[in-house]
């Protein structure tokens, strides 16, 4: 599947840290981990401190899938907002599900310390906001149940987002949130795994797994083989080429990035802001004073269908812009379009669909993708040992 198109901001921000090679010759290992973005980088470190033998590959270079187009908005929001999320899979869950999210931007933190990345991390507010009178209520039943659970959120009257640039009617402030580069991040995590041992082979793709005498036995396109005694499927929105289940509905969404700007307000800049509109908006700035923006989603059907809206998406991403940020430039520098999906809870999805085999899939669907990384890196363990996990129970397959 092409996951995005055209040429995404990342990739052209940073320069390649470290080249990896294709697979080449048959290999043994403890743990074949298939899918080289931030979702495996993150695994593997975790089993890597722990003395895991791991091999990774991914069918493309590392982090050329979503990674590359992710726009990184680190929240513990949920695309589910909290009181819908308590009717769909009780209070225990969905509270738990928020505090996950929240604990996952302080845990990314540590590890983005830990491994010396440079990656643009910034702690940031962010704003829930409507521009429509017919959401003010749903917007106030959100912030009651957030309150009444403990979350540190603030109320914003049209008058308080007006002094912020922004023309809406009302809004939700919460305290934790964050912004980074992803590919740079995932890049460099890869990189500090692969100095400790790890191997990374690129440009190797799987076409079959096996499971014969308690290995499994895993072949590429090449003819390869690679014996494992677990497989950790980290290969997000094409999981559906694995998966029986259907577990996700794909998207296509798209993305415009404005030229480098220097008088952006700091009110706009220490802040990431959505919408409550459906499919919902979304704007951050970047450590280099760029504006991005996403949106305008779609059903998915295929990729050609999707990319050849991109001219199309920029033009009402724009248009949406300046209705909500009139007093704003905004010059397009860069857009793409990008696969994306959403689950019927907006949570992710952990574990085994088969409990008979040792193949475990960590999928961070939707928009907070990379905190449910973070949050499946601290169930895998547990996977891997058949242990029950509060979090494998909350976003097992099946569910």
């Amino acid at each position: 599947m092409k996951l995005s198109s055209t040429e995404t901001y990342w990739p052209l921000k940073n320069a390649i840290k470290q080249s990896y090679p294709s697979l080449d010759s048959d290999i043994n290992t403890d743990i074949l981990i298939i899918g080289g973005g931030i979702t495996g980088a993150l695994i593997a470190y975790k089993l890597l401190n722990e003395g895991k033998k791991i091999v990774l590959v991914d069918r493309r270079d590392v982090c050329g899938g979503s990674t590359s187009g992710s726009t990184a908005l680190l929240q513990y929001e949920i695309d589910v907002p909290l009181h819908q999320l308590i009717k769909l899979r009780g209070a225990r869950c969905a509270i738990d599900s928020y505090q996950n999210g929240k604990k996952a931007i302080f845990d990314l933190r540590n590890i983005i310390d830990t491994v010396g990345s440079d990656c643009g991390f910034e702690f940031k507010k962010s704003i829930l906001f409507t521009t429509l009178k017919k959401d003010v209520p749903y917007l106030k039943n959100e912030f009651k149940t957030r309150k009444q659970h403990g979350f540190e959120i603030s109320w914003l009257s049209r008058f308080e987002l007006q002094k912020m640039g922004l023309n809406a009617i009302a809004g939700i402030e919460s305290k934790t949130a964050a912004v980074m580069d992803p590919f740079k991040f995932a890049t460099d995590l890869l990189f500090h795994c692969h100095e400790k041992g790890m191997q990374i082979f690129d440009r190797t793709n799987i076409v079959s797994i096996q499971h014969q005498k308690g290995n499994i036995i895993a072949t590429t396109d090449s003819k390869r083989v690679i014996t494992a005694d677990h497989i950790i499927h980290c290969t997000g929105y094409e999981s559906t080429e694995t998966i029986k289940e259907k577990v996700v509905d794909l998207k296509s969404t798209y993305v415009i990035a404005s030229e480098s700007q220097t008088d952006l307000p700091e009110n706009f800049k220490n802040a990431i802001f959505w919408d409550t509109a459906s499919p919902y908006h979304y704007f951050r700035t970047t450590e280099d004073n760029r504006i991005i923006m996403g949106g305008g989603d779609e059903d998915f059907k295929d990729t050609n269908k999707r990319d050849k809206l991109l001219p199309k998406k920029e033009q009402y991403l724009l248009k949406q812009f300046f209705k909500r940020f009139p007093d704003l430039d905004f010059k397009i520098d860069y857009s793409w379009a990008g696969t994306f999906g959403e689950t019927k809870d907006g949570l992710p999805y952990f574990g085994k669909p088969n409990p008979r085999k040792n193949e475990h899939y960590i999928l961070g669907f939707g928009g907070n993708g990379i905190t449910f990384s973070v949050i499946g890196m601290n169930s895998i363990l547990d996977s891997l040992n058949n242990k029950k996990n509060t979090d494998l129970d909350y976003y097992r397959f099946g569910r």
